[in-house]
């Protein structure tokens, strides 16, 4: 038995349970991650984000004194990025006064992101480069066969774009189908809808979760899709909220939403 402090935040309603490690010393398991986001027996939450210094991640080849977030998916699965949980990173940081005012760098196994804290209390994260696979790719949804758009935004998406009332009517209660060929670690799936011009809505089965309340690179992976890559501002509605997503003219993608800790605490991890 051990006992962790955590914390639990969320951005638009994508929760996180998070934990600073700064030396890694605390050595999560699977088993571990699986309690600690089990929403019954342990904290509850789409994920873990783990703060660690950057030292001490061997994947890592950059600057060893910057804050690397060490995120794991629900079930204990790895993930490469995450950007509602990269901006709960951030507040996380930012609270506890572990980096300075201003910008803030953070490693991720996609690589570097930047994050800005805005006035009006939201926190801007650079998402890296976002690519599009040309092709159609075929996808079933609660039996139903559809097709979506492949598309990178440090980790795998498979957006499908669909009317209005068909998003609200869809079976996510089971993970959508992807081919493997295309997908072989799998997939977040998103099913968008246009509500505007540059407007859109979206539900998403994330891997190794399940349907959550939303998904920072998967709004970004639907602006992307749906805009054509075209750059500009985006609105993306999710069931948690609103995000904001920026799309550049070198292919890069900024995500802009609210980010909040509503909880910290001590938790005993059963052996």
């Amino acid at each position: 038995m051990r006992t962790v402090t955590f914390h639990k935040g969320h951005g638009t309603r994508n929760d996180f349970v998070v934990v600073k490690d700064r030396n890694d010393m605390l050595r999560l398991t699977d088993a571990d991650v699986r309690f600690l986001c089990d929403r019954r027996s342990g904290i509850g939450g789409d994920g873990l984000l783990r703060a660690v210094k950057a030292e001490h991640v061997a994947e890592w080849d950059g600057d060893p004194d910057l804050w690397f977030m060490d995120y794991r998916n629900a079930d204990g699965s790895v993930a490469e990025m995450c950007g509602n949980g990269l901006r709960v990173f951030v507040r996380l940081l930012l609270d506890y006064d572990l980096v300075g005012l201003g910008e803030v760098h953070v490693a991720t196994r996609a690589g570097l992101r930047t994050a800005l804290p805005l006035p009006d209390g939201r926190i801007s994260v650079t998402m890296g480069p976002v690519a599009g696979t040309p092709g159609e790719v075929p996808v079933t949804v609660a039996g139903r066969d559809l097709v979506g758009v492949q598309v990178s935004v440090g980790n795998p998406h498979c957006v499908v774009e669909l009317f209005d009332a068909e998003v609200d009517g869809a079976d996510l209660a089971e993970a959508p189908y992807v081919p493997a060929d295309r997908f072989p670690d799998g997939a977040n799936v998103e099913l968008a809808a246009r509500t505007g011009e540059r407007s859109f809505r979206m539900r998403v089965h994330e891997r190794g979760v399940g349907e959550t309340e939303s998904c920072g690179t998967g709004a970004v992976a639907v602006a992307y899709a749906l805009a054509g890559g075209e750059p500009g501002t985006y609105r993306v509605d999710v069931p948690g909220g609103t995000l904001e997503v920026v799309l550049a003219d070198d292919a890069t993608a900024c995500l802009v939403g609210p980010a909040v800790l509503v909880a910290h605490g001590e938790v005993t991890v059963p052996a």
